[in-house]
């Protein structure tokens, strides 16, 4: 496993759904469903390096582009695993060979656990904060990022410098 501090500050995007557009930094919508790299029940923010992959990320297959707000991102982490070039056989263990799976159709299709899962495990149990990855969509990349891992060296915020981000009332 390659892991490596994620620094300098970075820049990141994401596309949210209005529902979690309130709360832009939680992973709470991952969490839901679970995601690639995390099992339902653990908040997990996906990000992209840049825009046209947030936006791709965002529509997956459909036609029609669905309602979202796209927040940038100054993101900086203390530890990372850094899968950006792919699976390489000389630095990976075998099992990250399938970190590529199509994990909605065995997760939610086929009520079968992702190998995906297992690994975003692995990260969280060597203490990474994210893991940096190639889109399966543009071949840009993207970041999934352990939000309840985060410590006070790490940053994570959404860039809002007016305020127009709505804002989340508890009830």
């Amino acid at each position: 496993m390659i892991r490596r501090p994620l620094r300098p500050p970075e820049r990141f995007y994401r596309m949210h759904t209005p529902r979690w557009a309130m709360l832009p930094t939680s992973g709470a919508g991952a969490a839901v469903h679970g995601g690639r790299f995390n099992r339902p029940g653990i908040d997990t923010l996906y990000l992209s390096f840049d825009q046209q992959t947030a936006i791709a990320e965002y529509t997956q297959d459909e036609f029609l582009m669905p309602v979202g707000t796209l927040i940038a991102y100054s993101v900086e982490l203390t530890n990372i695993v850094d899968l950006s070039a792919g699976y390489q056989r000389n630095a990976w263990d075998v099992a990250w060979e399938d970190w590529g799976c199509p994990w909605r159709e065995l997760a939610i299709a086929s009520a079968t656990e992702p190998p995906s899962w297992n690994l975003g495990d692995a990260a969280i149990a060597g203490n990474a904060k994210g893991i940096l990855f190639p889109s399966l969509k543009t071949g840009g990349l993207n970041l999934a990022i352990y939000t309840a891992r985060l410590t006070a060296e790490d940053v994570l915020t959404a860039h809002d410098p007016t305020g127009a981000l709505p804002e989340f009332h508890s009830r």
